[in-house]
């Protein structure tokens, strides 16, 4: 039933959002959005959003996993090995999570470059938070050409009695433009 709260809440909260802030709106995407959440947890959560990145960008799965929430209801959206499987699907529980994770970077090129001064903290209440990020993805998995495409990182994070994790990590690839 949570899974599917989450993903519920998770579309609404997508489909429901604002366009991302410009930069000069940054300071007004962190402030306290009806007291939900404190500055505190607007630094932390773009603090840990950077560790990820950083995480991933050097293939560190050891400093990727404690930053994933400990559940089987932890869910990764991202392309599977083979058309086969859907070319698209959803990778359930942190161990399925952190293993498809390992298979991207063992594949080849694997790196995401954000665009940190887009991102955008969107509380959801006060143990649940979205992280809206637009970021540039190289990878070479399942037969891909490693060169940067366009995607918008939505992360969804709850907070434990460890501390704030990733519960949803859904890489939205962004289609290119229609030719007239």
């Amino acid at each position: 039933m949570f899974q599917k709260s989450l993903i519920a809440v998770s579309l609404f909260a997508i489909l429901a959002s604002p366009a991302p802030a410009a930069a000069s709106d940054r300071q007004s995407a962190h402030a306290p959005h009806g007291q939900l959440l404190n500055a505190h947890d607007f630094e932390q959560l773009t603090d840990l959003y950077k560790r990820l990145i950083v995480a991933e960008n050097n293939h560190d799965i050891a400093a990727v996993k404690p930053l994933f929430w400990v559940s089987p209801d932890a869910l990764f959206v991202a392309k599977t090995a083979t058309a086969a499987e859907g070319n698209w699907a959803g990778f359930w529980g942190t161990d399925v999570v952190l293993q498809h994770l390992e298979e991207l970077y063992r594949a080849g090129p694997f790196r995401i470059d954000p665009a940190y001064d887009k991102e955008k903290i969107v509380p959801l209440s006060r143990d649940v938070a979205q992280t809206y990020v637009p970021v540039s993805i190289t990878v070479a998995y399942a037969g891909q050409t490693a060169t940067p495409k366009p995607f918008l990182m939505i992360l969804e994070w709850v907070r434990t009695t460890n501390g704030w994790r990733v519960a949803t990590d859904i890489a939205l690839p962004i289609p290119p433009a229609p030719h007239d």
